[in-house]
């Protein structure tokens, strides 16, 4: 079996899979705090209450953006799985062409995604992806990855207004009735959720006059279901589409060193 680590900066996204099928997927929040031992624990004691034996993990492949945890999760792997695991970084090979000013500046999780929505839905590509940020991705119809957008996520926003005023609250992250709202919870509410939506709309827009109308849109991240209700903007919503890129550049990259092995 293969797991499938996404360190993001508000949660690690974890992922079993045995051969294409994702067998589990599981969460755990993001602490750079917390130790290789206790990460280590929680992690087996997850695989274990999931009916899932530790043993029977063979390849671990991830992706981090979350710098002080890349080295914690690298050192746990070897200690409670006894593997090696393939880190996403800007020296594995990928089978993606970069176009970006500096390829390493480009995060490992925009590349993985890039990877699995070229896998599953072709290209050109728009990928959406709604985390602490919300990041946009561009690739070509040749499959080059051209660069993108990054601009605050709505947890991010909403978090911000409620930190820094008096008087504005944390709401619940959905659309109101109405655009104007009525009192400041729906204020709130249509000032994040349809904001946001017409910033993916926006953005989307200008993405496919650069790239042809033709262009798929993939929607990932919480909050990307959320988006969907309150426009027609996405070709497809994948919530696991970083988990499978990193299945597939596992696979890749064991091929494409298989040979080095042998001669070896």
């Amino acid at each position: 079996m293969l797991l499938a680590i996404d360190i993001g900066n508000s949660m690690v996204n974890l992922g079993i899979f045995e051969g294409e099928r994702l067998a589990a997927n599981l969460r755990v929040s993001t602490d750079a705090k917390k130790s290789a031992d206790e990460y280590g624990l929680t992690l087996r004691d997850l695989l274990v209450l999931n009916g899932i034996d530790p043993s029977g993990i063979t390849d671990v492949c991830m992706c981090s953006v979350v710098p002080p945890l890349t080295g914690i999760f690298e050192q746990l792997i070897q200690t409670y799985f006894k593997i090696n695991p393939l880190t996403v970084t800007a020296g594995v090979k990928t089978g993606l062409q970069i176009n970006y000013d500096n390829p390493r500046d480009v995060g490992a999780d925009r590349i993985v995604d890039a990877v699995a929505a070229i896998d599953l839905y072709g290209q050109p590509t728009i990928i959406v992806d709604f985390g602490t940020a919300t990041v946009f991705d561009a690739v070509s119809k040749e499959g080059v990855y051209l660069g993108g957008a990054i601009s605050p996520g709505m947890n991010v926003a909403a978090e911000a207004l409620f930190l820094n005023t008096s008087q504005l609250r944390r709401v619940e992250m959905v659309a109101p009735d109405s655009a104007i709202g009525q009192n400041t919870t729906e204020a709130l509410q249509s000032g994040l959720v349809l904001g946001y939506t017409g910033l993916v709309t926006g953005m989307v827009a200008r993405f496919k006059k650069e790239l042809g109308q033709d262009a798929k849109v993939v929607g990932t991240g919480g909050l990307a279901d959320v988006i969907a209700k309150e426009a027609d903007v996405f070709d497809a919503i994948n919530p696991d589409l970083t988990l499978i890129g990193l299945r597939l550049i596992s696979v890749s990259y064991t091929h494409l060193t298989l040979p080095t092995i042998l001669l070896v």
